[in-house]
């Protein structure tokens, strides 16, 4: 397998944070954005942009990609009902994508409550006034959301409980880099599930 250059390594987690970091100086904006796919009951399938907060590795489990949401929004709704979800990570300054497939587990523990916790004071008061995704009358009714639930909560709010983490255990995880003459280079590493070991095959452009 000729997987050199920015692609050589046989652990996918520790390209995939070599590629952001290296992406970090050069995006304008948001270098961790994600384009995350669900379906809903229908199949009919959902995408939005969100952060990706962290790539965990697989000393600390079998390794996943983690993003923080509201769980009544549209995306934790599909998601509780699936279990599955993908996303695509894209540079336009480094040419490069990453793509993921995978199942999920929820984050509401210490790491949720210190990712909670990290977030300025008016995102946290926000994540508590928001009903995500559902329809909303007015700005002027979710800034009165947000002065009565300043009132409730305080200057240290807790993370509500309807507020955590996803992490996507990925089965499949695709490198993509531009070539010359749309002769692309990709690299897809597969595994039959998140506790088994990957493979990698390089794919046509």
């Amino acid at each position: 397998m000729d997987r050199t250059g920015i692609f050589a390594g046989d652990d996918p987690f520790v390209i995939a944070r070599r590629w952001l970091a290296e992406a970090e100086p050069l995006e304008p904006n948001d270098p961790n954005a994600i384009a995350l796919a669900t379906v809903d009951a229908d199949g009919l399938p959902n995408a939005r942009m969100v952060l990706l907060k962290e790539i965990e590795s697989p000393g600390n489990g079998d390794g996943a990609f983690v993003f923080y949401t509201n769980y009544g929004s549209a995306k934790g709704r599909e998601i509780a009902a699936t279990g599955k979800a993908a996303f695509v990570l894209h540079w336009k300054s480094l040419r490069r994508q990453i793509r993921v497939r995978g199942v999920t587990s929820r984050e509401e523990g210490p790491h949720a409550d210190a990712y909670y916790a990290s977030r300025s004071l008016k995102s946290r008061l926000g994540a508590w006034a928001s009903k995500q995704s559902e329809p909303l009358s007015s700005r002027e009714a979710l800034m009165a959301e947000v002065a009565k639930v300043t009132l409730q909560q305080g200057p240290v709010p807790k993370r509500p409980p309807f507020w955590g983490g996803i992490r996507i255990h990925p089965v499949e995880i695709e490198f993509w880099a531009d070539g010359a003459f749309r002769l692309h280079d990709r690299f897809r590493f597969t595994r039959g599930s998140p506790q088994t070991g990957w493979t990698s095959v390089r794919l046509n452009p």
